[in-house]
């Protein structure tokens, strides 16, 4: 084999040897960012999207959500997704939510799991874990419902009220942190009685109200971010498909 046959050999070999581990890596990176900060998709009839790189993509049974993925479903779909603690949410058709946060936690960390609801109705299920620390979190715009383990539903509406009613246990429900709209530029200069203290525009933010609502309970949260006097709610009032469904899938029914 002359000088030159066996340079572009080697140089053939370095080259494949470097694309071997370039893969290799790539396919190690790739499994090492898979693990506990994943929830999955356990049940989903009609239509849901994850968006991903600015495109949206269909959403399939058992497919992965890690921190950040955006989904929506479609009309009259219903999702439930599988947190890592083996707590269940579950969404309506026409919602849009967003995972902020999913640690799982342990003796050593503390539980953080947090889904943000843009507009929709969602049901949670969250599993108390004896030796582990932290909450379950599902927000709004407006406000944060923390809970450790109990059964509550979030409802929020096109004009981002939203209300949150719990079937089991307490849910601690605190003031979300938008900006209120700044108001309006007056008009012209006119007479008036005397100069009036007018409050200028200002932050809600979650250290402003904090509710303890307990089973069979609601809080109503306006498009404020303020809330209304938490209230009793009757089964009656409460029933409808969304519910029942949702309650029978809680007991193992369906």
């Amino acid at each position: 084999m002359n000088k030159k046959v066996l340079f572009l050999f080697l140089a053939t070999s370095l080259f494949h040897a470097a694309c071997f581990l370039q893969q290799a890596e790539a396919r190690r990176v790739v499994t090492l960012a898979i693990g506990k900060g994943e929830a999955t998709v356990t049940l989903l009839t009609g239509s849901a999207e994850v968006l991903e790189k600015g495109k949206w993509f269909p959403l399939t049974l058992k497919d992965a959500l890690g921190e950040g993925d955006q989904v929506r479903t479609g009309a009259g779909a219903r999702l439930e997704i599988l947190l890592p603690d083996s707590s269940l949410v579950r969404f309506a058709g026409d919602s849009e939510f967003r995972l902020i946060r999913v640690e799982p936690g342990g003796t050593a960390a503390p539980r953080e799991e947090k889904v943000h609801i843009v507009l929709g109705r969602a049901w949670a299920n969250v599993v108390k874990t004896l030796g582990v620390k932290g909450n379950v979190e599902v927000s709004c715009d407006y406000a944060v419902a923390g809970v450790r383990g109990t059964i509550y539903r979030m409802n929020v509406e096109k004009d981002l009220s939203a209300l949150v009613r719990v079937y089991e246990g307490t849910v601690y429900v605190s003031g979300g942190g938008k900006a209120l709209e700044a108001p309006k530029p007056l008009g012209p200069p006119t007479r008036v009685e005397g100069p009036k203290p007018v409050p200028g525009p200002h932050r809600v933010t979650m250290e402003e109200w904090t509710l303890i609502i307990k089973a069979m309970q609601q809080v109503r949260i306006g498009a404020d971010g303020r809330p209304e006097k938490p209230r009793d709610f009757t089964e009656a009032e409460d029933r409808d498909e969304w519910v029942d469904w949702n309650r029978a899938r809680d007991r193992g029914g369906i």
